[in-house]
């Protein structure tokens, strides 16, 4: 219903798919909720649809709308990221007092968060870079929600954001204040990337029990719905065997053979790759995923190179298609333990780069209800980072290193099988080479350092003193201080 004898605890402008439904979750938790939207119609339709979930306040004139919130005014603002997000917080930045917070529930780059946080600071102004996840059933219905900005400012929106949050079995809230300026939105943003390193390996799991296991679509969505009652249980692996046992009406195929084998992306997973690269942090599970998608748009290449040759492909035994079926479980158990752990060394590098003191055992804490990748591991990453503050990787906890460990044979057997037969498992692939460079007792980097030094003079560390060093290489080959 609309309401105009009151003033609003909350606003919304931007009422498209996500910020209209994260307006009706704020309603039906009994907010008054302020609506603004740059079209007013879509203002008013909302209030006609949805009126009687809750108390809603339309206004079509900025102004109006934010004289209708109660100080201290919180405004959440649901557009499209960039410059049209720059230009929608200098509106109404200019219409708020000082102590007003602006709540951005977009996905922005962490770094854009960092500058307007900075920026609306000096105009005595809070910014809450807020991550939120779960598309828009999880702003509807308890999303997992990533905010950032100041302790001050998460005391007067933290609680309402943690009331329409999504509750893990426990009943915990999805939403923990990450940190300060840009946090919650880099988290959000390593979210996605771990997102698509799950989906990737995901997929060639399915692949690989299609072409080599020859398994039809309908039969590898029971394997996935079994594999979903054990320690893979995830949403995406339920909703895969939905995609999986679902066929087209129009043709009768199975749905996943009608369907372009070219996958898009917003940007979220690259931006990660990019970020990751800046900081120094390795996560090339989340890279090979990024561009894996990106080989798929490339039909032009693939066109041209569709007739190059590739192995005879022998189909396996029921048997032995059976065993294969179980040996991918264990790949995909064990590349997705690393890829989480790629994930988890990025947020601790950024904590320490920016400042943040993030808790890692938090970021598992919410993201088990509400968000894309939410899992029944995740709890048990959370009890892992709980236990050990500072436990340098994932792969170091006792309980993941020995399942890990276990499940290695069944993995490289996997990535072999994987190459004998030309199936391209790009993400099996690259987590395991992480897993065995980590577990490496000396890498070849070591003579890197020696041709670097070689054709560019760039010295070298020893292992056996400390500072650095160069080698006449081209004179007599007398080592020197560097």
């Amino acid at each position: 219903m609309a309401d105009t004898g009151k003033k609003a605890q909350i606003g919304v402008t931007g009422l498209a798919v996500m910020g209209r439904n994260l307006a009706r979750n704020f309603a039906r938790h009994g907010y008054t909720v302020a609506l603004h939207n740059r079209t007013p119609t879509r203002t008013h339709a909302l209030v006609e649809e949805f009126g009687r979930e809750g108390t809603f306040l339309p206004s079509d004139d900025p102004a109006a709308f934010v004289a209708s919130l109660e100080r201290p005014r919180r405004l959440v603002i649901m557009v499209k990221a960039g410059m049209s997000t720059d230009a929608v917080i200098e509106e109404f930045a200019g219409l708020l007092e000082p102590g007003d917070m602006i709540i951005d529930g977009g996905n922005a780059h962490f770094e854009d968060t960092r500058r307007r946080e900075a920026a609306l600071r000096e105009r005595g102004l809070h910014f809450v870079g807020t991550g939120v996840s779960g598309g828009e059933e999880g702003a509807l219905n308890g999303p997992s929600i990533m905010p950032g900005g100041s302790a001050e400012a998460y005391a007067a929106v933290g609680p309402m954001l943690e009331d329409i949050a999504a509750k893990a079995a426990d009943g915990t809230p999805c939403c923990v204040h990450v940190g300060p300026d840009g946090a919650g939105h880099f988290v959000k943003m390593v979210h996605n990337g771990i997102e698509y390193a799950d989906m990737q390996l995901i997929a060639e799991a399915y692949d690989l029990l299609r072409h080599v296991a020859g398994y039809r679509p309908a039969e590898i969505a029971e394997i996935f719905r079994t594999w979903n009652t054990g320690r893979l249980d995830s949403y995406l692996i339920e909703i895969t065997s939905e995609v999986l046992a679902h066929s087209d009406a129009a043709t009768g195929l199975p749905f996943v053979d009608v369907v372009a084998d070219s996958a898009g992306q917003k940007g979220t997973g690259r931006w990660t790759v990019q970020t990751a690269l800046d900081l120094g942090v390795p996560v090339s599970g989340i890279a090979e995923a990024v561009f894996a998608r990106s080989v798929s748009g490339h039909t032009g290449l693939r066109q041209a190179a569709r007739g190059l040759p590739g192995p005879e492909r022998a189909p396996l035994s029921p048997q032995d298609a059976r065993h294969f079926a179980d040996q991918v479980e264990q790949a995909l158990y064990a590349s997705k333990v690393v890829s989480y752990a790629q994930g988890w060394n990025m947020i601790d590098a950024a904590g320490a780069e920016y400042g943040w003191s993030i808790d890692l055992g938090a970021v598992a804490a919410i993201w088990r209800g509400g968000c894309i990748i939410r899992a029944a591991f995740l709890d048990r990453i959370r009890a892992a980072f709980d236990a050990d503050p500072k436990l340098p990787t994932l792969l170091a906890d006792r309980e993941f290193a020995a399942e890990v460990g276990a499940a290695q044979r069944d993995w490289r057997t996997v990535v072999a099988t994987a190459v004998t037969h030309g199936v391209p498992a790009p993400g099996f692939a690259a987590a395991l080479s992480y897993y065995d460079a980590l577990r490496a007792e000396r890498l070849p980097a070591a003579l890197t350092q020696g041709q670097r030094d070689y054709f560019g003079a760039h010295t070298y560390r020893r292992a056996d003193r400390e500072g650095s060093f160069h080698t006449l290489w081209g004179g007599d080959r007398t080592e020197t201080a560097g």
